[in-house]
């Protein structure tokens, strides 16, 4: 099973980057509008997940907790358009692999924070050494494809 989850985690992560790249083009052909795709966007997730839910029943229960919840618990949809904005906004501008190496570094380093110190509610999961330099190598990996062109091109030819 976890590699079931590890493979559908994966997966998700190649959707995100073919929706910043499908939602980017959809706002060029929006004339640009950047707003219009991320509502696009969704709007028809919103659908889809909507028809799923109601299909999969209690939905009027767990909508109803709503009320009650605290409000950084509802933030999440919020959050969610702000980042699909930016890289419907930012894809184009960085380009697709420069926006999502910062992405997913953003990801691994608020999410071990957010793992080691439970924030937010979660699990308590110590961040490892062994973690913490995986997390290093991807910060470097971040720095080599954001500079790697310009620190070869200051090495002397020949190496």
């Amino acid at each position: 099973m976890v590699l079931v989850s590890f493979a559908l985690a994966f997966l998700a992560g190649i959707a995100i980057a073919v929706q910043a790249a499908v939602n980017s083009q959809l706002a060029g052909a929006m004339t640009g509008n950047t707003l219009a795709a991320a509502f696009y966007s969704f709007f028809t997730g919103m659908l889809l997940l909507g028809v799923m839910a109601f299909l999969r029943g209690g939905l009027s229960d767990a909508l109803s907790v709503i009320p009650s919840q605290p409000g950084w618990r509802l933030v999440g949809g919020v959050l969610g358009a702000a980042a699909i904005f930016c890289t419907v906004w930012l894809a184009p501008r960085i380009g697709l692999a420069n926006l999502l190496v910062l992405v997913i570094a953003g990801q691994l380093l608020s999410s071990l924070a957010i793992d080691h110190f439970g924030w937010l509610g979660a699990v308590v999961r110590p961040a490892a050494s062994i973690k913490m330099i995986g997390a290093s190598v991807v910060v470097l990996g971040v720095c080599l494809t954001l500079f790697g062109e310009r620190l070869l091109s200051l090495l002397p030819r020949g190496l």
